[in-house]
């Protein structure tokens, strides 16, 4: 096996030249909102010609970024059902960070990765798209977090995208050295350590494998520059990873089951533990309470968050029965009542990245309304659950 890096003179320091077991990459560090990145990759895939051309990217993204109408084809009501709608809100959030970077840059994000595929097609170069999926990336993020985790990384991410913050031409500069999406995870990791393994080292691995097992004795890989160091350190162990360890969506933790089932089995028990001990007429006013408990603060989440009268009836009907199962949440109900009834129009879908920045417009657009229902009445219906659950507790005694 050899390492060895690029001639300076022919590429700049952002290419990596790697040989091992036969194969002969070019590994691209890329900023992912760089005009610099693009013209980058042109240049060595046009001077290489290489067998294939890896890129950072897994079909899901790639269609995002290459499809102009992929709202179009966003199946809402099924996200719902498969309880994607956290992984949705971090998308959007993400997105809007790199739209709104984009924007300061006059670049759009994901150029370069687009720039790739585009000069791979013009010189008839196969393409591999070697990222792990970006659903399977946010969800085992998801499951790997706590409570605490999810809600403070929930609110930082919210309150970020309020930010009005002007950038400096100097910070501009230095973004434009940067993979910026890459930059952001990895700050994420230092806050969360849990979620560097996700987030970055496990898909470094990812990308290493599939890079390795790509048709082809000259391999050029365009990858974001947070992902470089990784990526040559896996190729100088030589390790093997097996993919479908990294793509399995993790279950979820014994505490959080512990919890999930516990809380109902509880709130069961007791209530008939007071119905034989003081009777089925104090049990009836604890049951009532528990409904009023949970129905009227996520009802109420749903009156702020202006969604239908549906909406509102179904977060009050639905807040105490879901309570009672970990199976889905108020808020997805209340959500897909919410869709139905008022289904986000393609243009909001379109502006959605935008929009989600101004506080106002959580309010106006569609898709965001959905959102704000599902997250207002998903909170009304855990404080309810703890309100009633402490009530009826107290009462056994």
């Amino acid at each position: 096996m050899e390492i060895t890096p690029t001639n300076e003179t022919k590429y700049s320091s952002d290419v990596h030249h790697v040989k091992i077991n036969g194969k002969e990459f070019f590994i691209i560090g890329t900023a992912h909102i760089s005009q610099n990145s693009a013209n980058l990759v042109r240049e060595v895939i046009s001077n290489e010609k290489p067998d294939v051309v890896c890129v950072e990217l897994d079909p899901q993204r790639f269609k995002a970024l290459s499809e102009r109408k992929r709202w179009e084809e966003l199946d809402l009501k099924q996200l719902i059902k498969e309880k994607q709608l956290s992984t949705l809100l971090i998308n959007i959030l993400l997105a809007s960070y790199q739209k709104k970077l984009g924007e300061k840059l006059g670049v759009k994000p994901g150029v370069e990765l687009l720039e790739a595929t585009k000069v791979a097609k013009e010189f008839n170069i196969p393409i591999e798209l070697v990222d792990r999926d970006v659903r399977i990336t946010l969800k085992r993020a998801w499951n790997s977090m706590s409570f605490w985790q999810k809600t403070k990384l929930m609110t930082v991410g919210l309150a970020s995208v309020f930010e009005q913050e002007e950038i400096s031409e100097e910070k501009i500069e230095e973004i434009k050295q940067k993979d910026v999406l890459n930059e952001m995870m990895a700050e994420m990791g230092k806050q969360m350590p849990v979620l560097k393994k996700v987030l970055i080292d496990e898909r470094d691995s990812y990308l290493t494998q599939k890079m390795k097992e790509a048709n082809g004795y000259k391999i050029v890989s365009v990858v974001g520059a947070g992902h470089v160091n990784g990526i040559i350190k896996a190729l100088e162990s030589d390790a093997e990873q097996n993919l479908e360890e990294i793509e399995v969506i993790p279950p979820a933790s014994v505490a959080i089951k512990i919890i999930g089932y516990g809380i109902p089995t509880i709130i069961i028990a007791s209530l008939f533990y007071i119905g034989f001990t003081k009777g089925a007429e104090v049990a009836g006013d604890n049951a009532l309470f528990w409904i009023l408990a949970n129905g009227i603060p996520s009802a109420f989440g749903a009156l702020i968050a202006l969604g239908h009268p549906l909406a509102i009836i179904s977060a009050f009907l639905a807040a105490p029965i879901t309570s009672l199962t970990p199976v889905i949440g108020a808020g997805y109900v209340v959500a897909f009542v919410q869709a139905y009834f008022q289904p986000p129009k393609v243009k909001e879908f379109e502006s959605v990245t935008e929009d989600v920045s101004h506080f106002k417009k959580w309010w106006e657009n569609r898709l965001l309304k959905i959102l704000l229902v599902f997250l207002l009445s998903g909170i009304g219906s855990a404080i309810g659950t703890y309100v009633g659950a402490y009530k009826i507790i107290s009462n056994l005694f």
